[in-house]
């Protein structure tokens, strides 16, 4: 297995969440908490299904997780007023406040994980992650 290059990608990915779920835990937030925040901050999106399909959750999941999150008092649920079967979301200033903090905690995250690492090293590294993606992402297999 250590030598399967889809293997120790999600040995990375898991360690990375690992890391993340320690350095949100102050900030009170989870690692299906965080990520909303985050996107609604960045605004990646505003509603529900937006978010469930960016964070790869079914709606039912992100309902849940945006009830608690708006439970601790961080976002609130508005009604479009062009279409009223859509929901907006929008961060609180508690909210916005724990957002401006998660970038910092992702920084932590990836220098520990790139420690260690010359600018060269990270920049190949990159390359290598983006080329996978595009041939991931080409619209077909070939064996």
């Amino acid at each position: 297995m250590e030598d399967n290059p889809g293997y120790l990608i999600k040995q990375v990915y898991l360690s990375m969440n690992r890391m993340l779920d320690q350095q949100m835990a102050p900030l009170g937030l989870t690692a299906s908490q965080w990520r909303p925040i985050a996107m609604l901050f960045r605004g990646n999106a505003d509603t529900p299904a937006e978010l469930a399909r960016l964070n790869g959750v079914d709606t039912g999941a992100m309902t849940r997780t945006l009830d608690r999150l708006e439970a601790k008092g961080l976002l609130r649920r508005e009604r479009c007023h062009e279409d009223r079967r859509v929901v907006k979301i929008m961060l609180t200033e508690e909210g916005q406040a724990k957002a401006r903090e998660i970038p910092a905690n992702i920084a932590r995250m990836l220098s520990q994980h790139l420690r260690g690492f010359d600018a060269d090293e990270a920049t190949r590294l990159m390359h290598y992650l983006r080329r996978m993606l595009a041939n991931g992402s080409d619209g077909g297999f070939t064996p």
